[in-house]
């Protein structure tokens, strides 16, 4: 119940028991103008007025009780309230921050993350158990793509001209998506079809980036329609990436945090 309503009915209640204490106070008044010893009939009015003044002041000594304690649970109403914002604020920090997907690790990347087996040195000796061991440059894995998810601040940070019906959970998602996309990409680059890639792949604003093409954008968080292109807008503006164009392709490149 609001606070407000609870003391306007607290209120309305102290009134009507103030109304029927002063009808009582009457009734005490007229009794002692007229003892009840001597008048046989107010004996039993006499009774029951005592009982109701007994009643009557147990429920104020209640009501005070209460209306003493309100100011308190005012202040504990507003401090869940206070939590509780707080909380969802942490779900939707959290939920938003989880990755909804796996990696997509080719064989050849895997193996290239597995641990060597110590080699004999030439002297007849070993590796120490605990020394790693050096892989060659061009055997490592391509680290994956930036997941850079933007806060709930950075979304409200925008106008609300360019932030639209955007919802941090959207935009989080898309950039689930252009991970995706980007990791996509990097498997397909070795692909023997895949030489326009390759070439895009290899120029000047993209070399040893992770990129999607435009024509990536097929879903499920982002897609190639009026809101894809404002969660693009936002995210540019943000700078999570950056957009160039090779040929006829529109690429988007992921940027990595400062």
């Amino acid at each position: 119940m609001d606070t407000k309503k609870a003391g306007s009915s607290l209120d309305s209640l102290i009134s009507s028991f103030n109304t029927r204490i002063a009808e009582m106070q009457e009734l005490v008044i007229a009794r002692n103008m007229y003892p009840a010893s001597s008048v046989v009939d107010l004996s039993a009015v006499d009774a029951a007025v005592k009982t109701l003044e007994l009643q009557i002041q147990a429920i104020k000594d209640r009501l005070r009780e209460e209306t003493e304690a309100i100011p308190k649970a005012k202040k504990l109403m507003d401090a869940s309230l206070r939590q509780q914002k707080i909380l969802q604020d942490m779900s939707v920090h959290v939920s938003s921050h989880l990755p909804q997907r796996m990696p997509m690790l080719d064989l050849a990347t895997n193996r290239c993350l597995l641990p060597v087996a110590p080699k004999h040195q030439a002297d007849g000796g070993s590796l120490k158990q605990n020394e790693p061991a050096v892989l060659p440059k061009e055997k490592r894995g391509r680290a994956s793509p930036p997941l850079w998810y933007i806060t709930s601040n950075e979304l409200d940070s925008l106008s609300s001209y360019m932030r639209g019906r955007l919802t941090l959970e959207k935009v989080n998602a898309a950039i689930n998506d252009m991970a995706t996309y980007a990791e996509a990409n990097t498997q397909l680059i070795s692909a023997p079809k895949k030489k326009e890639l390759r070439d895009i792949a290899t120029t000047e604003p993209v070399k040893g980036k992770h990129f999607f093409l435009e024509t990536d954008m097929k879903g499920p968080a982002l897609k190639l329609d009026n809101t894809g292109k404002a969660i693009l807008t936002v995210l540019r503006h943000l700078g999570r990436i950056s957009e160039t164009r090779i040929g006829h392709h529109r690429v988007m490149i992921l940027l990595k945090p400062q």
